[in-house]
């Protein structure tokens, strides 16, 4: 495994964070102090710049108007839009855009993806399941009528859905086979039940009532789901680094300029051990990061299946962005608990991405039944 980033990827991360460096954490209302959601739409003119700047079409295919870049790549961006938290769906549109590339035919693939890259059609995922502990592909039932499908069932929690063109939302058929729907949110049998994040944002429940899609619709090659799940996986790492490095980063500000008895609460020896633990916790969070997102991109083997790195990455993620939230409220005090500082929304965010697509806990069953399965010689 090579860490050193293409000159393609890093120009990438330059273009990031030119179109982020305006964007203020602060934007919407606190969380806190909003007793619903703080908006009722993602940030539609963050996203138009994103598409002006090549970044929604990064990972397609040339030949779909993209620039043909990987998952590295994205968990590249994703990392840079987390510092900010800004508030587009750029993982659920960029990891479903991968896997129709990947899985759909080539008349879909046509179809949608350009119009992905210019930002005209928005996607995100269904990967809750029906509250978070169940596998997202056991919520929905799919079967034959015809030559069409008809599914049944409940999403929870699905991001951005609200303002997404189409969901995809996977569902196991009778014979335990999972497809993978490209739902239009405007269509027959489907009703959007409003939910809230953790950060504030509006999700949705998904109620699926006899569902009619064309085989247009529906992605049937084995393995589709598995992929997306992987990369929303990888890409919430990503995100949860971002955002961590960000709030390290604020506490080491704090810290070195509040003073306690004459002196920076940063040189003592106390606060000064915490931070180097989180840091420590950071590059475990970067090093599982990139090996997970390097197996997806390159399908390189290994003793185990790439989806054991995922595990491991998101194992880091989800325990490691905990620490660091909880850390940096330690060390600033009051003062982190204030509505008038952003470490509140940080703060959120963290214990949305923590146990987004799964706790920790979830992810060390998923690695044990892994090694179960694949005894290390």
């Amino acid at each position: 495994m090579d860490f050193t980033f293409t000159e393609e990827q890093q120009a990438a991360v330059e273009a990031a964070r030119a179109v982020f460096a305006d964007v203020p954490p602060d934007g919407v209302p606190s969380p806190a102090l909003t007793p619903g959601a703080v908006a009722e739409d993602f940030d539609r003119p963050l996203w138009s710049r994103l598409a002006a700047a090549d970044l929604l079409s990064l990972v397609l295919a040339p030949e779909h108007d993209g620039a043909g870049l990987d998952t590295i790549a994205l968990c590249l961006i994703l990392r840079e839009s987390a510092r900010v938290l800004a508030r587009v769906p750029l993982l659920e549109t960029s990891a479903v855009a991968m896997t129709i590339q990947r899985y759909a035919d080539e008349h879909t693939a046509a179809d949608l993806l350009p119009r992905i890259g210019r930002g005209e059609l928005i996607l995100t995922a269904a990967s809750n399941g029906r509250s978070g502990h169940d596998p997202a592909e056991l919520a929905v039932t799919a079967h034959r009528d015809g030559t069409d499908w008809i599914l049944d069932g409940l999403q929870s929690a699905v991001p951005w859905a609200h303002g997404a063109d189409r969901i995809a939302v996977p569902a196991h058929t009778p014979e335990g086979h999972t497809v993978l729907a490209l739902l239009p949110r405007t269509h027959q049998g489907l009703t959007l039940a409003e939910q809230y994040s953790t950060s504030g944002e509006l999700l949705a429940e998904l109620h699926l009532d006899s569902v009619r899609l064309t085989d247009d619709d529906v992605i049937d090659t084995e393995g589709a789901w598995d992929w997306l799940r992987g990369v929303l996986a990888t890409g919430t790492c990503a995100l949860a680094l971002g955002l961590g490095e960000s709030v390290l980063a604020m506490t080491s500000q704090y810290t070195g300029k509040r003073e306690q008895f004459g002196h920076p609460v940063a040189t003592f020896q106390a606060v000064a051990v915490q931070a180097a633990d989180r840091y420590i916790d950071l590059r475990a969070m970067e090093v599982t990061l990139w090996q997970a997102a390097w197996r997806i991109s390159t399908g390189a083997g290994g003793p185990l299946p790439p989806a054991a790195d995922i595990a491991v990455a998101k194992i880091w993620a989800s325990e490691g962005v905990r620490r660091v939230v909880q850390t940096a409220q330690h060390l600033h005090g009051g003062f982190g608990a204030d509505t008038d500082c952003s470490l509140h929304r940080y703060h959120a965010w963290a214990k949305q991405l923590e146990l987004a697509l799964g706790p920790a806990a979830a992810h060390e069953e998923t690695l044990g039944d892994l090694l179960a399965a694949h005894p290390l010689a």
